[in-house]
């Protein structure tokens, strides 16, 4: 069911301010583009077909087969940038030519990424160095490091210029993306997961395990404000902002738990393949995207009257558990790591349908 390294030019970076959708359309191929047009343009005459997602592309990445962790987009200047943990680099990709771009060595296990499009800037969690690094968009090179032990998911809050890294000690720290001035460390009851900023209001939502809770966080203060006990060791974690929805990724019982925002309980669940690591919401389709460890790709949706069903199951590889959703493009990213004496680590590309 159900897409020789190199430097940036100096006209890569210019790019006509569209906005996002536009920004995310631009970095289709020029070999695709046409058909999701026709796609976009006859969405709303057709039903929801039996494929919920079509692969489209396959973009090669370099480096012995290893783990690839968390990606993060820049839809301005059409690159990808993922985690490429068995290579100690971090992996830029230009999505427009559908090719590696570059490779920055020399960041040990590399985990958590995240770009401020304000500073054109990249944030990365490198967990084996205990530190942040901040590496200016454009020569990619060092701006400064923050001493944080264990660091490893990274987050951009565009409403307070802060970044967001969970690290060891049970804490959360969050930074002024500009001057790099440390605003808080929060702490936490357990060691923290995934997190989601929520981008309609002043909270973020973090998975903490053990024991397994969702604390819900208040960003303009950077305090803890609620915990919400769950049923499951959770990992990954998606948000519906607008139906008040939290997703939680739970890998001791894989399962997806449902959670009602304004009470923390949990009001539905859908079981899911093993290992679980990242989990989207699109919010026009009304879908979950799940990547599982186990070797699958999954698509879920909320049944009509009650509860929550999976109408697509995709195989990709072993530990193949990271993934990245745009809404402006309908496009999910999924990281697939190399395999021995099989392909090489690349990533695969996939359009929502319809």
């Amino acid at each position: 069911m159900f897409v020789a390294v190199s430097t940036a030019s100096p006209d890569y970076y210019e790019e006509s301010s569209m906005n996002q959708r536009q920004l995310s359309i631009h970095c289709i191929p020029a070999g695709t583009a046409a058909l999701l047009f026709v796609l976009l343009g006859t969405a709303a005459l057709a039903a929801e077909g039996p494929a919920a997602l079509e692969q489209v592309q396959t973009i090669a990445l370099g480096g012995s087969p290893g783990r690839l962790d968390h990606l993060a987009l820049d839809a301005q200047h059409c690159r990808l940038f993922v985690a490429n943990l068995g290579n100690n680099s971090l992996d830029v990709v230009d999505l427009k030519a559908g090719k590696l771009l570059k490779q920055v060595p020399d960041q040990n296990k590399i985990q958590g990424i995240a770009y401020d499009p304000d500073l054109d800037r990249i944030f990365v969690g490198i967990g084996g160095d205990g530190v942040c690094n901040a590496l200016d968009g454009r020569s990619y090179k060092l701006l400064h490091t923050i001493k944080l032990p264990g660091a490893n998911n990274v987050r951009y809050d565009r409403r307070t210029r802060q970044v967001y890294v969970g690290h060891a000690e049970n804490s959360l720290t969050a930074f002024d993306a500009k001057t790099f001035e440390v605003r808080a460390t929060i702490k936490l009851p357990a060691a923290p997961k995934a997190f989601q900023i929520d981008p309609t209001r002043p909270r973020l939502y973090v998975n903490t395990t053990p024991p397994s809770q969702v604390v819900e966080i208040d960003t303009g203060k950077n305090e803890v404000v609620a915990r919400h006990p769950l049923t499951a060791g959770n990992f990954a974690l998606a948000l519906d902002p607008v139906g008040r929805r939290v997703f939680v990724g739970c890998r001791e019982k894989p399962v997806i738990v449902v959670l009602d925002a304004n009470t923390g309980k949990e009001v539905a669940g859908v079981e899911v393949p093993r290992d679980i690591d990242d989990l989207f919401f699109d919010a026009k389709r009304k879908r979950l995207y799940a990547t599982c460890g186990e070797g699958f790709l999954v698509v879920v949706r909320e049944k009509r009257g009650d509860g929550y069903e999976v109408i697509g199951k995709i195989s990709t590889a072993k530990l193949a558990r990271t993934s990245l959703f745009d809404p402006g493009s309908g496009r999910l990213y999924v990281a697939m790591p190399g395999q021995d004496g099989g392909e090489g680590p690349h990533v695969r590309v996939y359009q929502a349908k319809p």
